[in-house]
């Protein structure tokens, strides 16, 4: 009997594999972080063999650790960072360049010729986004166009692209399978998200082959089975891979926000808000992105979405660079420790400022210092940060929806923070939902594995499965709010003018 669906979740500074029962509950896990490169200022890459390695390691680790019998796993689900780029050699397998990471920003001056070339309303029309380097399309151009085996390789015929599921799945099925599916697709810059095809005509401006692209497939669907060649995954071999899906959709159909209307905030390295909002495509007026959430049963559902770059990037950056903290927990006890942040605004502009704003080139500021700022006063305004960042998508995404939102569900690593969980609700002036468990972005990738071959029934069985943790209701009133965000606004449009002499 098949007891078990194995999630693959590839995230941007680790790999996980978490094993879940039919209850939706974690069996095992296991984690392994892998090194992020930083060629150049506003430059990040990754190894894609660390990708691949780390999430192997894990899945093994997982397995064992569980003590779980392979014969027991119903399906895999992978999950991943979204619009990371690898292009690869089709015959040797070999990566012709390191992945080029979603936060990497060198791609900027291509995104600007675009728009003075007057394609801006082209790409909304067609893919739903807004010209940025935040997706995989100008990517792909700059290792095509700096790389010159890659473009020989295309020339060839010989070369192919791919988000991290991608690259997952073709390795992990003995380089058989080449697909992403929807969610992923949606990110590129390169998919029509109501002709449901690749465009030809944003392909032909970048200069990229559509030969290397892959196949757009559901988000549920059996792709293809375990190869026996796979290292260390023989006793695996033949298990079907059926679950493939971005982390933010992940995450929404995790917390079961099956129906439009519904939202969710996942704190991860980012910060990413989404609503599905139904078989309509949304039509943004205030800088957010449409876009795919998934494909399932023979339907695609669309999104809304706005995303910040640095969430739980901004407590890691507090621990590994400015070495205020030891652990991530202890940010938390500081700002607890403090009533308000003492005046003092924190904008983690590292890698520029994405929804509402999008401005490549805004940098990180702090405004407010005083001799009576402290370490808690600090790690309160690092919170807070995270939180503002999230107000300001609630605020545009209600704006576009006509919603106004009466619940957020909320997930991701970050969102285990009480006192930050209570200064979002403030914020939004709305109650904020976090579920008992907060790892739905693997559990979204394991439903839709389970759900392509059985494992699970349908919706309405996934739906008794989401049980709560705790809900957060605003404490504050509306004048403290408001002054709050004023102050915010204000310090946000430091860090976009920091140039300005």
């Amino acid at each position: 009997m098949k007891k078990y669906v194995l999630a693959l979740d590839q995230g941007t500074t680790s790999s996980r594999t978490i094993v879940f029962n039919k209850k939706g509950q974690i069996v095992a896990k296991a984690q392994y972080e892998f090194e992020q490169i930083y060629p150049h200022t506003g430059w990040v890459e990754h190894d894609p063999y660390a990708i691949l390695e780390s999430q192997l390691h894990s899945l093994t680790s997982a397995l064992e650790i569980g003590q779980i019998d392979p014969k027991e796993i119903a399906a895999i689900g992978i999950t991943n960072q979204r619009e990371t780029t690898i292009l690869w050699d089709k015959e040797t397998g070999k990566p012709v360049y390191n992945a080029i990471v979603w936060q990497c920003r060198r791609t900027a001056p291509i995104c600007e010729k675009l728009a003075a070339d007057g394609m801006g309303d082209y790409v909304r029309e067609h893919t739903g986004l807004l010209i940025d380097a935040y997706f995989s399309g100008t990517k792909i151009k700059w290792i095509l166009d700096n790389v010159p085996e890659a473009r020989t390789l295309a020339n060839e015929g010989k070369l192919l692209f791919g988000t991290v599921e991608t690259w997952l799945i073709w390795n992990l099925t003995g380089h058989k399978v080449h697909i992403t599916d929807y969610s992923n697709a949606a990110r590129t810059m390169l998919f029509d998200i109501e002709k449901l095809c690749w465009d030809q005509t944003l392909c032909e401006k970048l200069g990229i082959p559509m030969s290397i692209l892959p196949e757009v497939r559901e988000s549920s669907s059996v792709y293809g089975e375990v190869a026996e060649d796979v290292p260390g995954l023989r006793e695996l071999a033949g298990v079907p891979i059926s679950g493939a899906i971005g982390d933010q959709q992940a995450a929404l159909f995790g917390q079961a926000c099956f129906k439009a209307g519904m939202a969710k905030n996942t704190y991860g390295t980012g910060c990413f808000l989404l609503m599905n909002t139904g078989d309509k495509r949304p039509h943004s007026q205030n800088n957010l992105i449409e876009g795919l959430a998934w494909g399932l049963n023979g339907k695609v559902t669309y999104d809304l979405e706005g995303s910040a770059f640095n969430a739980g990037s901004v407590i890691k950056w507090m621990r590994d660079e400015l070495r205020m903290i030891a652990e991530p927990s202890e940010c938390d006890f500081l700002a607890e420790s403090v009533k308000d942040a003492n005046g003092i605004y924190l904008v983690p502009a590292f890698t520029g400022l994405g929804a509402p704003y999008w401005d490549m080139y805004a940098r990180g500021c702090i405004c407010g210092l005083t001799r009576g700022t402290n370490r808690a006063h600090f790690a309160r305004a690092v919170l807070e940060s995270i939180a503002y960042q999230c107000n300001d998508l609630v605020e545009a995404m209600s704006k576009d929806s006509g919603i106004v939102l009466s619940e957020l569900r909320v997930d991701g690593g970050a969102s285990v923070s009480n006192v930050m969980m209570q200064i979002q609700a403030n914020l939004i002036a709305a109650k904020v939902n976090r579920p008992q468990l907060v790892e739905t972005t693997a559990l979204g990738s394991a439903y839709m594995a389970g759900l392509a071959v059985g494992f699970w029934k349908d919706l309405d069985e996934i739906e008794t499965v989401r049980e709560v943790d705790r809900i957060f209701v605003p404490s504050i009133d509306n004048d403290s709010r408001e002054a709050m965000v004023a102050g915010w606004r204000k310090a946000v449009q430091r860090a976009m003018n920091w140039e300005d002499k």
